[in-house]
């Protein structure tokens, strides 16, 4: 059987062939860092190139999944849950919203209230049950800023009295796991100045 002869000293590469490749392969390595792997996995896409690509969306998702999945565990219910049923009467204005939601689909409604002012609550799902993040975002909230007042999983229904732990926008985000098509209703009642639906 015949072995491969080792090479010479002068078939093998020089010193700066060597360090020329290492830096060749270092800035496709950082090339493909910033216009794929950031934006397919982080949503940071400082070119461009990964939402020309379609990465963008997907890292997007996948970074407010991990958010809401860190939110949940971090999150400590403030909120008083009760059997649904009919909301008491409470000072303010009242009004009801209907959100329908997709498979995999997520809405947020929010309540712009003052510091302090208090909303009555009921939300209940149609179709199926939901996932649920009650939360809070003063004015000109600083980045990656979360305020929970309570969530869960696979509900069909929340009722409670809200409480704004400061002045901004306040309320309910729901996203629908189930495979078919679910409408959420809620119904507010209480001290808040506008309920719109941000997302």
């Amino acid at each position: 059987m015949y072995n491969t002869d080792m090479p010479s000293r002068a078939e093998l590469p020089s010193a700066g062939k060597l360090l020329r490749s290492t830096m060749i392969a270092a800035l496709v390595a950082a090339a493909l860092l910033v216009t794929t792997v950031l934006p397919a996995e982080y949503g940071i896409d400082p070119t461009g190139i990964g939402r020309a690509l379609g990465l963008t969306p997907m890292g997007e998702i996948k970074m407010s999944l991990a958010a809401e999945t860190r939110a949940e565990e971090r999150a400590a219910p403030a909120a008083t849950p009760d059997t649904p049923g009919k909301l008491e009467p409470v000072a303010g204005r009242q009004d009801t919203m209907t959100v329908t939601l997709k498979p995999g689909q997520g809405a947020e409604v929010k309540l712009t209230m003052k510091k302090d002012g208090r909303v009555r609550y009921e939300w209940t799902s149609a179709g199926g049950p939901v996932n649920f993040d009650t939360h809070g975002d003063p004015h000109d909230a600083p980045k990656n800023f979360y305020h929970g007042y309570g969530k869960g999983r696979n509900q069909p229904g929340d009722k409670g009295e809200l409480v704004a732990a400061f002045d901004g926008k306040h309320g309910w985000f729901w996203r629908n796991r189930s495979g078919g098509d679910v409408t959420v209703t809620l119904k507010a009642e209480g001290d808040y100045a506008k309920i719109e639906r941000v997302l």
